[in-house]
């Protein structure tokens, strides 16, 4: 009878192994420094081809230059048109572009990649970092902004100065008190590269270049626009930054980001104020946000038609990536301006209007 019950237990705790009803399904890297990467049609996926030509539609008329869809790390849709951006040649998947705002999603991983190591803490003051005198505050209310200010826009420096997006100090002064409201300032953001620099004793570009760029096979560049320090790249190399964050930061079994509890609290909301906001991702199915350009909050989803769970990096002209962890999506946008939003939230939605109708199960 003890010999059947140790029988029993041990089936018991076999079952119980590896036997999620809903098993993650098996992501696929692309190698480093090669342009191979798997495909997977949409007929073989069940996706609607009707739809499928819908979307082929919306990318030739909406200043689209690229559209990639990764499902599980594999290419299931990759859409190019039009020309580059020195209009000299037809577009490509070699083909550089800019991010704009998507790229702030790069320095929020950066950032976690610092605390991860015990480099830095969301929690520190930025001057810790940036140094006494990043801003034209006295020194007690410098001390009080933190590197989570930063990354949820909510340092409390004066967003109605004549530019928002300088950097110099005489810029950057005191309208309310850290935490208390939440406006999209371009400038406190951007003073993260110096965080990164401060916590890591290399420029921000050689930090990028060996940490997360040359690790996943980027292939990229940055560059400053005046103040604000902006991303260009290939559409695939986005698209391979997506299918890491769908990885929560790891890449063919190589942790990037080792940090899972910053992780987390990137995509989920970082503070009451706009609770769309993560650390400088946006995120759907909160309800309420706070658009940038204003301080009224709007009674919605910022994406209704895409899933609750979807999270994204948004830029100027449409520059998207959009990532849906339970089904194993990543969805990738670069081109022109295809409305006139900072954040192109109503462009998003129209194409998840599609993106439904093809992925229709």
């Amino acid at each position: 009878m003890q010999k059947l019950g140790f029988v029993f237990l041990i089936v018991l705790i076999s079952c119980g192994k590896g036997n999620d009803p809903k098993p993650k399904n098996q992501l696929y890297f692309p190698p480093l420094n090669s342009s191979e990467w798997e495909t997977v049609s949409p007929a073989t996926l069940g996706w609607d081809e009707a739809a499928v030509s819908d979307l082929d539609d919306f990318v030739e008329t909406t200043n689209t230059r690229a559209l990639i869809i990764l499902k599980d790390g594999k290419l299931a849709y990759e859409k190019y048109h039009g020309n580059t951006i020195t209009g000299t040649a037809a577009f490509t998947s070699s083909s550089y572009w800019y991010w704009a705002s998507a790229g702030k999603t790069l320095t929020s991983f950066l950032i976690g990649q610092l605390e991860g190591v015990g480099n830095l803490s969301v929690t520190d003051p930025a001057a810790d970092y940036l140094g006494d005198g990043w801003t034209d505050l006295t020194p007690q209310q410098e001390a009080a902004i933190t590197v989570g200010h930063q990354l949820t826009m909510t340092s409390g420096l004066d967003y109605t100065v004549p530019n928002n997006d300088c950097t110099d100090p005489a810029c950057l002064t005191y309208l309310n008190a850290p935490g208390t409201t939440w406006y999209y300032h371009n400038a406190p953001y951007t003073r993260l590269d110096g965080v990164i620099e401060g916590a890591s004793g290399q420029s921000f570009d050689d930090y990028f270049e060996e940490h997360l760029m040359d690790p996943i096979g980027m292939q990229g560049f940055w560059t400053y626009n005046d103040f604000n320090h902006v991303f260009y790249s290939t559409p695939r190399s986005m698209a391979r930054f997506g299918l890491l964050i769908l990885a929560k930061g790891d890449w063919a079994g190589v942790s990037i980001l080792d940090n899972p509890t910053y992780y987390e609290d990137m995509i989920t909301p970082s503070q009451s104020l706009n609770p769309s906001y993560g650390y400088l991702w946006w995120l759907n199915g909160q309800g309420m946000f706070v658009p940038p350009g204003s301080t009224a909050s709007i009674p919605s989803d910022i994406t209704p038609n895409a899933p609750d769970e979807m999270f994204a990096a948004m830029g100027k002209n449409g520059q998207i990536i959009n990532v849906v962890p339970s089904k194993g999506l990543v969805i990738v946008r670069m081109g022109d301006d295809p409305d006139t939003g900072l954040v192109p939230f109503t462009f998003q939605d129209d194409l998840w209007m599609i993106l439904n109708e093809m992925l229709a199960e």
